[in-house]
């Protein structure tokens, strides 16, 4: 008989914890019921023989049979709870030598790793790049330089007039003998001075926020086929429930 391999453990051990789970907690909802595992034979018999006398009457007899022996619970018992332990042994031993190469781009990045690691790191690298997918990126409106000095990204200055309102007399009517001047007040906006404007970020580039996500997705496809591939290692069935369950009820 060829050996089950190890996703096929896998797959199978979660429908087997299900059923057995439920089937024990059939079972312990049994076991509360203390009546299914009392019976009794009861048989009456009359003082005196004759029915017709004050003291003779006939009564038919009272039997309860047992539904459920402690026994054959314990034996089905051991069963369904061995077929569990030995699932989940099968899978655990074969964790222990399933183990597969990270290979990106024909570059080992890691070799023989565990089949529980590469599933912890299948967790960290969906996180990872959740996390780089929220990192600011400069505002592509803007033409962005380095600046050394800074460490920071640096636009071009850019001069911007600053005007401020004054106000003046405006002459309408000149003065006469016969009439003073007639004058009223004007405001206009007059130039007051230039700023020059430098923007700073500490953001990413689109550019580099892109090329990381690439890296981790391809990252995440390599450690899924050494997954697969460690997965898909055969392993030898484990058989120690009856073991164990037998110390116990033997």
């Amino acid at each position: 008989m060829p050996k089950p391999k190890l996703n096929q453990i896998v797959a199978i051990e979660k429908g087997v914890k299900s059923r057995v789970h439920a089937e024990l907690t059939a079972d312990h909802h049994v076991l509360q019921k203390d009546e299914l595992f009392r019976g009794h034979a009861k048989t009456y018999r009359p003082r005196d023989e004759d029915p017709t006398q004050p003291t003779g009457e006939t009564l038919p007899d009272d039997n309860k049979k047992v539904i459920h022996r402690a026994e054959d619970i314990v034996r089905e018992t051991v069963r369904k709870m061995s077929e569990l332990f030995d699932v989940t042994a099968t899978k655990d031993w074969g964790n222990c030598v399933a183990k597969a190469d990270v290979v990106v781009g024909g570059q080992v990045i890691l070799a023989q790793v565990p089949v529980t690691y590469l599933l912890f790191l299948e967790k960290q690298l969906t996180d990872l790049h959740t996390f780089v997918k929220k990192l600011p990126t400069l505002d592509p409106s803007e033409n962005w330089e380095y600046s050394k000095d800074q460490d920071l990204y640096a636009t071009r200055p850019v001069q911007t007039v600053r005007t401020k309102k004054i106000t003046r007399p405006l002459v309408l009517y000149e003065a006469t003998k016969e009439h003073p001047a007639q004058v009223k007040e004007v405001t206009e906006d007059v130039l007051a001075g230039t700023w020059s404007t430098i923007k700073y970020a500490g953001a990413l580039s689109a550019q580099r926020v892109n090329e990381l996500l690439r890296r981790i997705d391809e990252l995440q496809k390599a450690i899924k086929f050494a997954r697969e591939t460690a997965n898909g290692l055969e392993v030898d069935e484990i058989k120690v429930g009856e073991k164990v369950l037998s110390f116990v009820f033997s």
